[in-house]
């Protein structure tokens, strides 16, 4: 077996224990020796592979947004209906999520509970998903009669900037609960209710 055979094996074993380990932490909780244990490899080997336990959890950050970023982009929204559009986008999460719960940790960990020192990073890998999220936004309201003086570019920032708000309102109740699971059943259920007040915000009176 040639070397590089060898290490992608290696890296890829790595990463499945460090997956399991994140998925199921927090980035604070989570642990390289867990990680070593998990893995059968000595923590010299992980470090030779990644340079440390940040650049192994943003490794796993990439995987969880690359593969719910492919899986949005195989469904279908209905762009005619713009509530049922976004209900529907969130459906789509939700099912990815469902089939992937060690990514759902990963994400809802990413967005209530980033590690400070990493945002920077967090926030490049996330701009794919997040112009994906955008740019589905834009032909969902493209179909809304909106209020005037409001357009679609204003449309599609303002639920951008909601969506962070909401993350907001949900980071500040982490301190009130240590039921992380909870916290995110609670974000979702919420979310559907406040997505239709928002448009009824931005849609034209009859």
């Amino acid at each position: 077996m040639k070397q590089q055979e060898k290490t992608r094996i290696t890296q890829e074993r790595i990463l499945d224990a460090a997956l399991k380990e994140f998925g199921t932490k927090s980035y604070e909780a989570a642990s390289i020796n867990t990680i070593c244990s998990a893995s059968h490899l000595s923590k010299g080997l992980i470090y030779h592979n990644f340079k440390n336990k940040d650049d192994l959890y943003l490794q796993c950050v990439r995987i969880c947004y690359d593969g719910l970023l492919k899986y949005l982009k195989r469904g279908e929204l209905n762009y005619q209906d713009s509530l049922a559009g976004l209900q529907t986008l969130l459906a789509q999460r939700r099912d990815f999520f469902r089939e992937h719960p060690l990514y759902s940790n990963i994400f809802f960990n990413t967005i209530l509970q980033p590690p400070a020192h990493l945002l920077a990073p967090i926030r490049e890998i996330r701009k794919d998903y997040d112009d994906f999220l955008a740019a589905s936004c834009r032909c969902i309201f493209a179909h809304l009669e909106l209020r005037g003086g409001i357009t679609t570019d204003i449309a599609v920032e303002y639920f951008m900037v909601f969506q962070e708000m909401f993350n907001g309102y949900f980071q500040g109740k982490l301190g009130e609960s240590g039921d992380f699971s909870s916290l995110i059943q609670d974000h979702e259920g919420k979310l559907p209710q406040l997505l239709d007040l928002m448009l009824y915000g931005i849609a034209a009176q009859k």
